[in-house]
């Protein structure tokens, strides 16, 4: 992870981070049966959906930990399987990313608190969801 900031790049799209646990987990759905199908449920949602109100391009970065560790990235959406915490490495994604437009999926306030201090946008499950 570096601290310093990148140069942007007029190029670059809104890069998001999807907090995977977190969003599979806000709905009582059933996904504690199956963690790593939730997480591949949420990947192909995204995949296909994109971020509706958002303006294209993005860059949609979905991280997953524990049992969904493993999913494959599919076109349109990249799987960042985190080695440890998935709030530590969305943190690091964040940071390491410095200097262009960020938006985090999350409803976890810690983690809000954590990404917001590096400059990041945040917003709740319901963005990626309704």
């Amino acid at each position: 992870m570096t601290d310093a900031p990148r140069s942007p790049d007029a190029d670059d799209p809104l890069l998001v981070i999807v907090d995977g646990a977190n969003v599979v987990g806000s709905r009582p759905d059933g996904w504690w049966r199956d963690r790593r199908g939730a997480a591949e449920r949420l990947r192909d949602r995204l995949a296909g959906a994109g971020l509706p109100g958002l303006p294209a391009p993005v860059e949609i970065v979905l991280v997953v930990e524990g049992a969904a560790r493993g999913v494959e990235s599919v076109p349109g959406v990249r799987v960042e399987s985190a080695p440890g915490s998935g709030d530590d490495r969305i943190v690091e994604l964040a940071a390491e990313h410095r200097g262009r437009p960020r938006l985090v999926i999350t409803a976890d306030r810690e983690l809000r608190r954590r990404v917001t201090g590096l400059g990041a946008e945040v917003a709740g499950p319901r963005t990626v969801l309704d």
